[in-house]
């Protein structure tokens, strides 16, 4: 059997689907609160954190949003949950799949260092873990339960449930 040649290793590759990657930190304040952040462009809130750039790591990622959002340098430690959610058809034909990771961002016991990003950001607040739904859209809900479980077991989660 002749070994393929570059091109076609090539045309493989650039034939592979793509997805949509981001990567967000799941920061306490010791209170058993996580800290989320509001967008001037969405109507929910989320964890800080955001897509990754190109060919950019999903850690590096956290680390360089955190950074722009929040004007933080927090410690991004280990991965505590993984989502996957399917193309979601409201974004059309050419809609990729998304897979969001989280990361544990430690504990924020001093706030005084916060400086939003006002190009994308409105407000942000620590939230009880137990009123997250409110903030969060339904389908971030799961994925950031997970890694607050993750955080107090030490057993990252994989996050993957049905999707309307």
């Amino acid at each position: 059997m002749a070994e393929p040649s570059r091109l076609q290793e090539e045309a493989w590759h650039a034939s592979l689907p793509g997805v949509v990657v981001s990567a967000a930190a799941l920061i306490g304040d010791g209170a058993d609160r996580v800290l989320l952040v509001k967008p001037n462009y969405r109507n929910h809130w989320h964890l800080p954190g955001g897509i990754c750039e190109f060919g950019e790591a999903p850690h590096v990622a956290c680390r360089r949003e955190v950074g722009e959002e929040l004007g933080l340098e927090v410690p991004v430690g280990e991965m505590l949950a993984v989502d996957w959610i399917g193309a979601e058809s409201r974004y059309g034909e050419g809609a990729r799949p998304h897979i969001h990771f989280v990361f544990h961002g430690g504990t924020l016991a001093d706030t005084s260092g916060i400086v939003l990003q006002a190009e994308e950001l409105d407000d942000w607040r620590f939230v009880p873990v137990g009123q997250v739904g409110e903030y969060l859209p339904g389908r971030a809900v799961p994925r950031v339960t997970a890694a607050v479980g993750a955080r107090q077991d030490g057993f990252a989660r994989y996050v993957a449930a049905p999707r309307r």
